[in-house]
């Protein structure tokens, strides 16, 4: 079967401006500004209850804003009923129906819409070829398993030709090897059909090993928005760069030196801060566990007095935990064949570079 069979559309931006929505006193999403580039493959990420699929569920249709708009294309679709918007969703739960086979499931939507017969077995095969499953298509869904499942929803989406993909948490329900696979095979499929997709999820590894870009939810908002090493490199908040990987803070003030400044720890350490950074006021000291040493001191780096208090191993890193004045701080150390571990309980040094930190203050 040829692939090419589903001809689709060329790919469609999606603009969200000044959205506010509510559940009666309820303030949801809050003045919601978003700019989804063709073809891009889009991740709203954040905790549970932040907003992401409120308004994923918006962009398909499902939910109504009291205010602000949403286009597709040139096309405001606020207003539109979901059948009209040509917008692709795969739920969490798949949603498939159990008493029909993997064939009839993907040609539902199809039907719906009245499609000549031709048209609709040519476009079954297609979806299915695509996915992998077309040796599968007289299975019923008890008959696959989880993974093969998610294929299916994804291929009655895909069948139905849409001008945007919508995934909410379409990998929540497979194990964790699994996960791994089918991510890979959700950027691939989306690559090949350069189709705009957003994926809503909670997990950053997720979102940083498939998306173009990443808005970062909490509390109906959008905190930030960036390529994956961006918000990696320069969270623009403290919740950020906590939600964005493992991140260490470390509280202390700023030493005003005249011409110079410094940043001077709680728990000791003084920290020299580059010329032209402004820090905000009531800032912590941010770094990542991999850009600090331990047990040595390297020469342009800042040394901080404290004691081991756990460690891990996890195979190609050694993760310590060190307590510097009443602060837990995590350091990555990496691990060759042969190293010896140091001990916990044992005083050590940490290692700091001034150029791998930042301040944030919210």
């Amino acid at each position: 079967m040829d692939r090419n069979a589903l001809a689709g559309s060329p790919a469609k931006a999606i603009s969200i401006r000044d959205v506010n929505l509510y559940y009666g006193s309820l303030h949801v999403l809050k003045d919601i500004d978003l700019e989804i580039q063709p073809g891009e493959f889009f991740a709203f990420l954040g905790p549970s209850g932040c907003g992401k699929t409120t308004l994923l569920r918006l962009i398909a249709g499902f939910n109504q804003a009291q205010s602000g708009s949403v286009s597709v294309g040139d096309k405001d679709v606020l207003d539109m009923p979901p059948w009209k918007r040509d917008i692709g969703m795969v739920f969490q739960s798949y949603a498939l129906w159990p008493h029909m086979t993997v064939a009839r499931n993907v040609a539902f939507g199809l039907e719906e819409r009245r499609l000549p017969r031709a048209e609709v077995e040519k476009r079954v095969a297609a979806a299915l070829s695509l996915v992998g499953l077309s040796h599968l298509a007289d299975r019923r869904p008890s008959q696959l398993s989880g993974g093969q499942q998610q294929r299916v929803a994804l291929a009655r989406t895909i069948a139905i030709e849409p001008k945007v993909l919508l995934l909410d948490e379409p990998l929540s329900n497979l194990d964790a090897k699994m996960r791994v696979e089918v991510r890979r095979e959700l950027r691939e499929l989306q690559q090949r059909l350069k189709l705009t997709t957003i994926f809503v999820t909670h997990d950053q590894e997720e979102a940083n090993t498939v998306c173009d870009r990443i808005a970062v939810f909490n509390e109906g908002r959008i905190l930030q928005v960036g390529s994956p090493m961006e918000l990696y490199e320069k969270p623009a908040s403290l919740f950020v760069a906590n939600f964005l990987g493992t991140a260490n803070f470390l509280e202390g003030e700023v030493i005003d030196g005249g011409l110079s400044q410094a940043f001077s720890v709680d728990g000791g350490g003084i920290i020299p801060i580059p010329s032209g950074v402004k820090v905000p006021k009531g800032a912590k000291l941010v770094f990542r566990p991999q850009y600090a040493t331990i047990g040595r001191v390297e020469s342009d780096a800042v040394s901080l007095k404290g004691t081991i208090i756990h460690r891990e191993f996890l195979g190609a890193t050694v993760r310590y935990g060190v307590e510097v004045g009443k602060t837990r701080v995590l350091v990555d150390a990496p691990f060759h064949s042969g190293d010896g571990l140091l001990s916990t309980g044992s005083e050590t040094t940490l290692g700091i570079r001034p150029a791998s930190v930042t301040w944030l203050n919210n």
